[in-house]
């Protein structure tokens, strides 16, 4: 019972996703159509993706590309662009948090080994923002994507050209800020020996090839339930460990808001005040839900009330932006970097806070100037 309340407690988007689904039981009695408020497509394919990440971490998969990538750095320039663009990219396809899960470990490292511990700050905040704006691009680029992408019913290509002009937009952004850099153009010193992760190439080779399996799953080549019977058997066989270490909160998470996302839906009061709230307002109307509640639980709360999700994409995702919580995956970062001997945390705070509040009303504004989504 401990354990439970202990998980309740530390994690709160969880506690209040249930929270909010047992309130709204009051409203509309427990029933067998329950269970078709949830989205066992967009939980089955969300369920392996972390599986597979997960798998391709354990096994030093990300952190051999870094590794090699960063051996061709000179500058400490070079160095800060493979940082940020290594979390820009790879989080358009491993998701936003699992980036900066690998990757801000990775340059706490490195800057330590550089004797650059000064830049520390300013470089996770922005791979912070670079996962949070890379991961927009696509559909399996983070959970609330997953959902919204198998809502709207569009094509992965429709998906990507939508998103594609604020991620051009954030990857200037990003390459702008390392202009700012303090002694960019100083030679790295000597990085000394490097201690690589061990892992079976044999496993990532597999974890690799069923990630292309869920891409045709996403593509809707194939149904969902082919990749997670793949995933669970293929995986119980060669790695079984790799299944318990997913991320189960976050699941947990998604049907606590469908439970209540569906009851509120069958009130309809509340429905109708909802609907025109939102309509017409998606875009600012998800990034404010986003600052307050985090830009997955925002995305699911949302969705039930507006026919222009297009406008919904667009809204959760620029509104991963702002404050700490607008996305989970900024309070992995900050978390990461608090451990640090002798952290600012008050510093950190402050630029973050900064950063992301200059970059959120650049996007926003360019959404006047890209209005075909409304």
């Amino acid at each position: 019972m401990k354990s439970i309340v202990n998980i309740l407690k530390k994690d709160m988007v969880l506690t209040v996703s249930w929270i909010l689904a047992v309130i709204s039981m009051f409203f509309v009695v427990p029933n067998p159509a329950y269970i078709e408020y949830i989205d066992w497509r967009s939980l089955g394919i969300l369920w392996s993706l972390m599986v597979i990440t997960k798998g391709l971490s354990v096994n030093g998969f990300f952190e051999k590309i870094g590794h090699t990538l960063l051996s061709k750095t000179k500058y400490v320039w070079q160095l800060v662009v493979v940082l940020v663009m290594l979390c820009f990219l790879t989080s358009m396809l491993i998701t936003n948090d699992v980036a900066l899960i690998t990757f801000v470990p990775f340059t706490i490292m490195m800057l330590s080994l550089c004797d650059r511990k000064d830049l520390m700050i300013m470089v996770i905040v922005l791979q912070t923002i670079a996962a949070n704006l890379g991961s927009m691009l696509t559909p399996i680029g983070n959970p609330q994507n997953l959902y919204l992408y198998g809502l709207s019913g569009m094509s992965i290509q429709e998906f990507i050209l939508l998103m594609l002009p604020f991620t051009l937009v954030s990857l200037v952004l990003l390459l702008i800020s390392i202009l700012f850099i303090k002694g960019k153009t100083k030679p790295i010193v000597s990085m000394g020996d490097i201690k690589k992760k061990s892992g079976s190439r044999i496993k990532a080779y597999l974890y690799g090839m069923l990630f292309f399996l869920a891409l045709s799953v996403v593509a809707r080549f194939l149904p969902y339930y082919v990749l997670v019977f793949a995933v669970l058997i293929a995986v119980i066989l060669i790695d079984a460990g790799v299944i318990l270490k997913v991320d189960y909160c976050l699941l947990l998470t998604f049907v606590g808001f469908f439970i209540f996302t569906g009851n509120i839906g069958k009130i309809e009061a509340v429905n109708s005040v909802l609907k025109d709230l939102v309509a017409g307002r998606e875009v600012v109307v998800g990034v404010l839900a986003s600052q307050f509640i985090s830009n997955v639980p925002a995305a699911l709360l949302l969705s039930d009330f507006t026919q222009n999700i297009k406008g919904l994409i667009v809204g959760v995702n620029i509104g991963g932006l702002g404050t700490m919580i607008a996305s989970m995956a900024s309070l992995i970062s900050y978390k990461l970097y608090a451990n640090v001997e002798d952290a600012a945390k008050g510093r950190y705070f402050v630029i973050f806070t900064l950063m992301n509040v200059i970059y959120l009303t650049v996007l926003l504004l360019f959404t006047f100037v890209i209005p075909f989504f409304r």
